[in-house]
């Protein structure tokens, strides 16, 4: 028994405890943020889900996290664009509370704040990038015959020819609407059903013997490709009308 008691005493000696403060978070906020009555909407529903305490604190005293204008982008409200700082992050409760923050539930709490039913904060958009404009050095003219000749078995490549391909497949008009159109015409012969009847001179492996083409074989080199690619480039976007509404 004398055993016993001592190893329980051992075990519980070497056991973690929860510091309290683990559970207390000091936040430093502007008086902006604060006096906006938005931190009394975020901050008690972090706590209620996680039990974790955040108190705000004025500006000089020492803090675990900080909102202003230095760190990762969180919200964005009124006309201004809100950051995080973390100064503890080994701290447990530094640690959940930046964990909620960016999860779904924290992102919906953040633009659920709606006094006098009007949004006033919305999550970070990301940047915006400008995209280079698409240039292919093909003859445009060249690849609309081209077009006609070895994807008009399938496909609408132009609008005099609607009535001679198969229903099911895209016409050019549609495929230009995608917005990674050029990347499906470029590597179009790996895109099924092509591989088995597709190929491109230095580029694809010759069929196999005992598995030929089934169809007449489609047969291309990387110029006629790129003369296709610029036609397709010139070609309008199909209008397909409004998204439909789902009631």
């Amino acid at each position: 028994m004398t055993r016993l008691i001592v190893l329980i005493y051992v075990c519980l000696s070497f056991a973690p405890i929860a510091r309290a403060d683990d559970r207390l978070v000091r936040l430093f906020a502007p008086a902006e943020l604060v006096e906006s009555g938005f931190l009394k909407h975020l901050l008690p529903r972090f706590s209620l889900k996680t039990q974790v305490r955040i108190s705000i604190v004025s500006e000089g005293q020492a803090h675990d996290i900080a909102f202003g204008v230095d760190g990762v982008a969180v919200f964005v409200g009124p006309d201004t664009a809100w950051y995080m700082q973390v100064l503890a992050p080994r701290h447990p409760g530094v640690h959940r509370f930046t964990e909620w923050l960016f999860s779904d539930v924290g992102r919906r709490t953040i633009t659920s704040y709606t006094p006098d039913d009007i949004q006033m904060f919305d999550l970070p958009r990301e940047p915006e990038t400008n995209m280079p404009e698409l240039e292919f050095t093909g003859d445009a003219a060249k690849g609309r015959d081209l077009s006609r000749k070895m994807c008009g078995r399938c496909h609408v490549v132009s609008e005099t020819e609607r009535m001679n391909a198969i229903g099911s497949t895209p016409s050019f008009f549609v495929l230009r609407t995608l917005g990674d159109w050029a990347d499906r015409f470029q590597t179009f012969y790996v895109l099924n059903p092509h591989p088995s009847f597709t190929q491109i001179e230095g580029v694809t492996a010759p069929f196999a013997h005992t598995r030929p083409s089934p169809i007449v074989p489609l047969e291309l080199t990387l110029d006629q490709l790129e003369a296709i690619l610029a036609y397709a480039a010139g070609l309008e976007p199909a209008d397909l009308g409004a998204p439909l509404q789902h009631q």
